[in-house]
């Protein structure tokens, strides 16, 4: 998709790039896939904030997306292809033969008037979703599951995916995007194709005002801050942050602390760490 440029009548505009979004078919989204979404402002339910930067924004309303692609040998034609305000991806809408309709992350390829088919097995074909074990090696996913039936979990965001290596036991061995390479169960569902809309990165948001539609809330430097309101706070001019490492507001290291648990279960599936990268 192509970046577009404007001509710099205000200062803002400068810079700013947005999408062309010439691949979307249609603007209204469908009315019986929507469901409400509330805004919380990064508070729980006792009102104090537990993410900061969060608040405000553009209202929009919330799209059920098949994750699970479980509708299985039943063949779907893409209807439309629209914008999802809740995800750097685009979305397809898609007409089964049996009247039921649902939206799915739209993969880079796909187009309106193509048919799409899930189940064990499929034809390697973008837009179809079978299991793991019975998708060739080198063929590039996106949409992974984890667990068998519980929805896809990786590779879900824009220009996102993972590629076959092999299979090993009952486990199929991927590729993900940062090099690291894991282990996951055969039975578990993935779509072919990469994700669509790979030049989201490539946008630049050009203005706080497009920032603060987003729903994200400034972000204050904690060296800007009193000693009483952040570690790196006070001093005299602009100082460094006195301390061995940066640090949160609370106090701790925020940059090269690994955050993994120890013990978690699944990194005995993990052959090779993103860190271990040559």
């Amino acid at each position: 998709m192509a970046i577009k440029t404007y001509r710099p009548y205000t200062k803002s505009r400068r810079h700013m790039t947005t999408l062309s979004y010439e691949e979307l078919t249609k603007k209204a989204p469908e009315k019986s896939l929507l469901v409400t979404k509330k805004h919380s402002g990064g508070r729980n339910n006792q009102g104090v904030i537990t993410c900061r930067h969060h608040g405000g924004g553009n209202k929009n309303r919330y799209r059920i997306i098949d994750f699970k692609r479980n509708k299985d040998n039943i063949v779907g034609r893409v209807a439309a292809l629209e914008y999802d305000p809740n995800r750097t991806a685009f979305i397809a809408l898609i007409n089964y033969v049996d009247g039921e309709k649902r939206y799915i992350i739209a993969p880079l390829g796909l187009k309106v008037g193509d048919k799409i088919v899930s189940g064990e097995a499929t034809d390697i074909k973008v837009g179809n979703a079978c299991e793991l074990r019975n998708i060739p090696d080198g063929t590039t996913v996106h949409n992974i599951e984890l667990q068998p039936g519980k929805g896809g979990q990786m590779c879900r965001a824009a220009g996102a995916s993972a590629q076959v290596l092999g299979q090993e036991g009952n486990y199929v061995i991927l590729r993900l995007a940062s090099s690291e390479v894991r282990k996951v169960l055969g039975r578990c569902r993935a779509t072919i194709g990469g994700v669509g809309n790979q030049d989201y990165n490539l946008v630049n948001v050009g203005s706080a005002g497009k920032t603060r539609h987003m729903g994200i809330r400034p972000t204050v430097r904690g060296s800007a801050m009193n000693p009483c309101d952040h570690p790196h706070g006070g001093g005299e001019g602009k100082c460094p942050v006195g301390r061995d490492a940066p640090r949160t507001p609370w106090g701790k290291k925020s940059q090269g602390v690994k955050t993994r648990r120890v013990k978690k279960h699944s990194t005995k599936l993990i052959v090779r760490r993103k860190s271990n990268k040559k």
